[in-house]
């Protein structure tokens, strides 16, 4: 593939993934402060994001991969009936295994409830978070040919109207004291019409007569590997939350869960680069200079990354001053940290990337379980000590350390250039880091300041690049 094509359909999927994500979560932020003063208290919250966490753990186990096996796959054979097994061979397993999980978690509901919500009395909660696991995971492969496709508008659309149908759904029910309920249940709802819409888009791809046993042991050869890496990646997302609740209660979970929602604005950026990064990896993975393609693309996702982060811990505490309640005001130390992780979960797996490109991927579980160890283990002892910051602080330590160890392997198998700027990049966001949280996080005139110094300073040092995409935008 030429640079230029490369480059186009890079900036391409970035942009227009990364509207649809935007869309998808400017509803959802336009409606968390009125969500807040709706709810009588954070421990609805709390609750609800418990059942989301719970649903995305379910949801991996059941899928064992076979998202990505798809996607792996779908491209071996351009024939329609080939695509046709693979689809629905992939689709009858996974409805399989999320039929069987469902049917053991309905009969444990109680234990479940008392465990896991820390209430028996969440039993009818639990029954419908199974129903959304179920939905969920079968979604995935229902949507699948659609993003395999690259059919970008239709992700603009579906991104549109699944925040809107829930929030139409859930806002009538809190008013009327469904508290407990009215956001799983409309999360189900969005869910059943996003499947069924989906459903009829890619009808052609599924079917019963087109399961295929030897193309299940394909599938199951690439999916069950990669399974631990999404549990991995639930430890690195999720966990903190169910410690939080263990250690310090559902309250504190609801303030976590209002910070991740306002921090976890930088999916925006994620969700930009993963809708089409498969697609765009494995299209350029046999060019000459993919190392130094992942390499730049590795370092100016970073500086990125570090900009954007900068410019939230500019406005955190006046933002969460304006938008909530005393009782979350907090959040705004939280935020920034929970914005970096989805961001350096990207950086991780551009670096990733390599490894599945040379067919080892037992080094990206390796990566990921060490980091998510680090991150589990400092989670018990940070969140006594400080708190939900320490919850916060541990999982971006995690990804560090997933991060490095990434870049110590690769470095040594010549998959990866390191650059200099990428250390000149890391050490300016670093040392704001530590001074903001140290002396100014309580300022909203000094952040506001210190933060748009370090975007200008981004700015200059990736001048002459910025300046050449301009012109060659005006040509």
């Amino acid at each position: 593939m030429q640079s230029k094509g490369r480059g186009k359909l890079f900036i391409e999927n970035f942009l227009v993934y990364g509207l649809g994500g935007m869309i998808s979560r400017f509803v959802p932020m336009l409606m968390l402060p009125i969500i807040t003063r709706l709810y009588p208290g954070s421990e609805y919250l709390g609750l609800n994001d418990l059942s989301t966490t719970f649903i995305s753990f379910a949801s991996a186990l059941a899928v064992c991969g076979m998202y990505d096996a798809m996607f792996r796959l779908f491209f071996d054979n351009e024939s329609l009936e080939w695509q046709q097994k693979i689809c629905s061979t992939a689709l009858w397993f996974v409805m399989s295994t999320s039929v069987f999980l469902s049917i053991i978690c309905a009969v444990l509901r109680k234990p479940i409830a008392a465990w896991y919500f820390e209430g028996e009395q969440y039993e009818g909660l639990v029954v419908i978070t199974v129903i959304g696991f179920l939905i969920s995971a079968t979604n995935q492969i229902v949507s699948a040919p659609t993003r395999i496709q690259n059919k970008r508008k239709v992700f603009l659309v579906t991104n549109t109207i699944s925040p809107i149908i829930s929030y139409s759904v859930a806002i009538p029910m809190i008013l009327k004291g469904w508290y407990i309920m009215a956001m799983p249940i409309a999360t189900v709802v969005a869910a059943v019409t996003l499947e069924v819409s989906f459903g009829v888009m890619n009808r052609k791809y599924f079917g019963i007569r087109h399961f295929d046993k030897q193309k299940l042991i394909s599938l199951l050869k690439i999916g069950l590997p990669l399974m631990p890496n999404f549990l991995v990646y639930w430890v690195y997302n999720s966990s903190d939350k169910v410690m939080i609740t263990k250690l310090l209660g559902t309250d504190f979970t609801g303030v976590y869960s209002v910070a991740s929602k306002i921090g976890h604005v930088s999916n925006l950026i994620y969700t930009a680069f993963a809708g089409g990064w498969l697609y765009f990896a494995y299209s350029t993975m046999n060019d000459d200079d993919q190392v130094q393609l992942k390499s730049n693309i590795f370092e100016y996702m970073g500086a990125v990354s570090f900009a954007a982060t900068a410019a939230l811990m500019s406005v955190s505490k006046l933002g969460f001053t304006v938008l909530f309640t005393d009782e979350y005001i907090d959040g705004y130390l939280i935020a920034p940290y929970l914005f970096l992780a989805p961001l350096l979960l990207m950086l991780y797996q551009i670096l990733a990337n390599q490894f599945t490109i040379v067919k080892k991927t037992y080094m990206n579980l390796c990566s990921l379980s060490v980091g998510a160890a680090v991150n589990v283990g400092l989670n018990i002892v940070l969140i006594k000590a400080i708190g939900s910051e320490g919850a916060a602080i541990a999982t971006v330590i995690g990804y560090i350390v997933s991060i490095l160890m990434c870049l110590f392997w690769l470095i040594r198998m010549d998959l990866i250039v390191i650059n200099k700027k990428v250390y000149l990049n890391v050490g300016v966001f670093a040392a704001f880091f530590v001074i903001w949280r140290l002396f100014l996080c309580g300022s909203y005139v000094f952040s506001l300041v210190c933060g748009m110094a370090v975007m200008l300073l981004y700015l200059v040092i990736y001048r002459k690049m910025l300046l050449g995409m301009l012109k060659k935008r005006r040509k």
